[in-house]
């Protein structure tokens, strides 16, 4: 068994090494290049904690900021195709008024608030008020949204400025960020490969500097996959402490797997901004606890044996082995391997708790009003009649035909996982895991691996915090890392590992530079 196992590794390397050939042949010729950030707008490089702080000590005005990132957006947008909608000229409104009420004097309420005249993006399935009722139902996009989401209400309330929506897959669909309506989203680090999703314009925005934060949702990865191949920052919190009421047609009570988190350059915005979307269960997530590193157990995973997932390339491991050599020598801490037999069936279990995610996945696409079918959609694609895009299509179509996994074996392998995992790493562990297979793909390549986004997903299954870490880039100039996972309600200690690996790694990784 272990000699034929071994050998299906072979041929999916050699598959895969293949399907990056032939897909290079063409968009190695697509490839353009982000311009460096101008002089004058360095600012634009910097947390959003440290751009609050200097918007209330009168160093910057809001005004300036806005229009700043304004700018720098309207010079990458033509190459990444990030913003769905824009509120320039709403927003640079609320900016003069947070520079006019901070002439007047600032006030214990303006000092409390701790994105004072900071603008952020997000994607369009968190409802902005007045912005496009698009969320992937692209029926609908004619609509408008009247109220905000959670998330938005309570980022407004901690002064931050609304600035875009951006561009997001079709409902429900990851690796890329790509629609009918919008088109595709690439990544700035190489405009021929995906950003990934379904925050890939987040992300892609993040690493040109074109914002400050970036709010997502994440059910699947939709968060770390994005940071992870734009070379940025992503939490994912632990799951049930962020609202999700206004985002994907969700009232905020599911049970569910999905939860909001933040995309950022720097380590030291992810907590505060987890705060403030987080409410009245921020305490819960103990993210002012002092974490002492060098008391922190640390376990990590090598590969897993899942057969719908390519297998690890050497940069991936080479990457994993950097930080656990590197614990080893700065804080003499052994990291030691971990496995359970849920690693080897990470695609089947989260496939299998979609399944009980609210709401149907082929009505959904009908807003409702009928499901979608498989086969009779892909043959209308056929003749350029379909308005849905070809991986949901394909997505419905394994929904209908391949069978569903054992409930009784999945909700018993996925207990037996927590309670492994959990019980290792109490409240003082970390699990160092790896992020995918490799780095970022080339645009529609994804359809011929469709379950690499497995090493996010199992974050979801299992509910826990995790923080997408950038390690450097590859052979090709392409960012890599790992992931920080903790047990539910240790976000502290994920953040303060990643803070940890961004000083020792040399953090972020923008697709240009600022110029001197």
């Amino acid at each position: 068994m272990s000699a034929l196992r071994t050998m299906c590794i072979y041929i999916r390397i050699f598959l895969d090494k293949m399907i990056d050939f032939l897909f290079s042949l063409y968009w190695e010729g697509k490839k353009k290049v982000i311009p460096d950030l101008e002089k004058k707008h360095a600012f634009l490089a910097d947390s959003a904690t440290k751009l609050a702080k200097k918007i209330k000590q009168k160093e910057l005005k809001s005004e300036e900021l806005v229009q700043a990132f304004i700018e720098r957006i309207k010079q990458v947008n033509p190459l990444v195709n990030a913003i769905a909608a824009e509120r320039f000229e709403t927003a640079l409104e609320e900016a003069r008024e947070v520079d006019r009420l901070i002439s007047e004097g600032l006030t214990e309420e303006l000092l409390s608030k701790p994105l004072l005249g900071v603008p952020y993006t997000t994607k369009e399935s968190q409802a902005v008020k007045g912005m496009p009722l698009t969320m992937g139902l692209w029926c609908r996009r004619n609509e408008r949204t009247t109220e905000d989401s959670d998330a938005v209400i309570r980022l407004k309330a901690a002064g931050a400025i609304t600035l875009a929506c951006t561009n997001l897959p079709e409902l429900l669909i990851w690796q890329e960020t790509r629609n009918p309506v919008y088109g595709m989203t690439t990544n700035p680090h190489h405009t021929g490969r995906s950003p990934g999703g379904s925050s890939g314009a987040e992300a892609a925005l993040s690493a040109s500097y074109a914002t400050p934060i970036s709010l997502c949702s994440d059910i699947g990865g939709s968060t770390r996959m994005p940071a992870f191949y734009c070379g940025m920052f992503g939490h994912h919190p632990t799951v049930g402490t962020t609202s999700t009421k206004g985002c994907l047609y969700r009232n905020g009570d599911e049970d569910s797997m999905l939860c909001l988190g933040f995309i950022s350059k720097h380590v030291e915005d992810l907590a505060p901004l987890t705060k403030i979307v987080a409410g009245d269960k921020a305490d819960l997530l103990k993210l002012d606890r002092d974490v002492d590193i060098k008391s922190i157990k640390f376990y990590y995973v090598e590969t897993s044996k899942d057969c719908h997932v390519s297998p690890l390339r050497p940069e991936m491991t080479d990457a994993m082995q950097s930080v656990v050599t590197k614990l080893q020598q700065d804080l003499n801490s052994t990291a030691q391997t971990y496995y359970h037999e849920g690693l080897d069936y990470m695609y089947k279990l989260w496939c299998y708790w979609m399944s009980k995610e609210p709401g149907n996945y082929a009505s959904l696409l009908n807003n409702g009003v009928e499901e979608v079918h498989g086969f009779r959609e892909l043959t209308k694609k056929m003749f350029g009649l379909s308005k849905h895009c070809l991986f949901t299509i394909l997505r419905v179509l394994e929904l209908e035909l391949f069978p569903k996994a054992d409930e009784e074996w999945a909700e018993n392998l996925t207990k037996s996982f927590k309670e492994d995992l959990f019980g290792k790493l109490g409240d003082n562990g970390v699990l160092l895991f790896p992020s995918a297979p490799h780095a970022s793909p080339y645009n529609y390549s994804c359809y011929l691996r469709p379950y690499n986004f497995a090493y996010w997903s199992l974050v979801n299954v299992l509910k826990c915090p995790a923080t997408q870490v950038p390690l450097g880039r590859n052979s090709l100039g392409l960012p890599i890392g790992i992931q920080v996972i903790a047990a539910p309600y240790n976000d502290a200690l994920c953040l303060s590992v990643a803070k940890y690996l961004e000083k020792e790694f040399g953090g972020a990784i923008p697709a240009c530079k600022v110029k001197q």
